[in-house]
């Protein structure tokens, strides 16, 4: 657990085990406790970085609107301040998006590119469902919060059958959504709102790339992914049955298991 100070602000980081360097982009409302229960395993073989982009768990607030090159930035002085010269790359959803712009980028920097529940551009479906999420945002009501944006990550088989489980998150999340977190929502869903690299794409051929997309997925269906398998030549599209947009926590043994073996491989 530590402290990097970039241009003022504030990043939270963290270091897990030793290996070969997999370097974790989390989504959207996530943070680096998000990723407690999977290390066991992830650092058996694997060094793994956290960190929490701007706006983002335990990393500073900023106070004015911003792209995702700025995560890009970010994530740029945690790694280079590790002095990871090759790193795995792993992104889901929004943390996928900037892991997109971030090989784009620094391309030699990749050795593996990890792609889960993510999208090239951001279209008008997606587009508006962000919008949904910053106006339910700005009233500060944290049930109406919830309800814009949390059921619609599950697939509604997971949701259903785990709704004790639901209730007991929205229970936690409610002491989550604070009006510095909502705040924080409302600039990093804006981030997001112009991202479109489809025409850049085929630059990450050269790249080993795992694309990951999930049957059930309302946030980025799986088009959205097999966009991205057809236009970096060479990678791999696995998509997961039965599965929402939280593939990691629906599918946890899947998860592991796509992750570690494209690693290892």
């Amino acid at each position: 657990m530590a402290i990097l100070n970039h241009n003022g602000k504030n990043i939270y980081y963290e270091v897990h085990g030793e290996g070969d360097p997999l370097v974790i982009f989390n989504g959207i409302m996530m943070s680096t406790t998000s990723w407690s229960i999977f290390l066991p395993e992830l650092t058996k073989n694997n060094q793994v970085i956290l960190f929490d982009f701007f706006d983002q768990g335990q990393s500073d607030k900023v106070d004015y609107q911003y792209t995702q090159d700025l995560q890009v930035e970010v994530a740029e002085a945690v790694i280079n301040h590790l002095d990871l010269e090759k790193i795995n790359l792993f992104g889901i959803s929004y943390g996928g998006e900037v892991a997109m712009h971030y090989a784009l980028k620094n391309k030699a920097q990749i050795n593996k590119l990890l792609l889960f529940n993510t999208t090239a551009w951001t279209n008008p479906w997606l587009a508006d469902i962000g919008r949904g999420w910053v106006q339910a945002a700005e009233t500060g009501n944290k049930e109406l919060f919830y309800n814009a944006t949390i059921p619609i990550i599950y697939s509604p088989m997971f949701y259903t059958r785990n709704i004790d489980w639901m209730n007991e998150r929205k229970n936690f999340l409610y002491e989550v959504f604070t009006e510095e977190f909502l705040n924080g929502m409302i600039r990093l869903i804006n981030s997001a709102e112009f991202h479109n690299i489809k025409d850049r794409l085929s630059e990450l051929n050269g790249i080993k790339t795992l694309i990951v997309g999930c049957e059930h997925d309302f946030i980025t269906p799986e088009n959205d992914q097999k966009l991205i398998r057809e236009n970096i030549p060479g990678s791999e599209l696995v998509i997961l049955r039965d599965c929402g947009h939280a593939s990691m926590y629906e599918s946890p043994a899947s998860f592991l298991t796509l992750v570690k073996g494209f690693i290892a491989n």
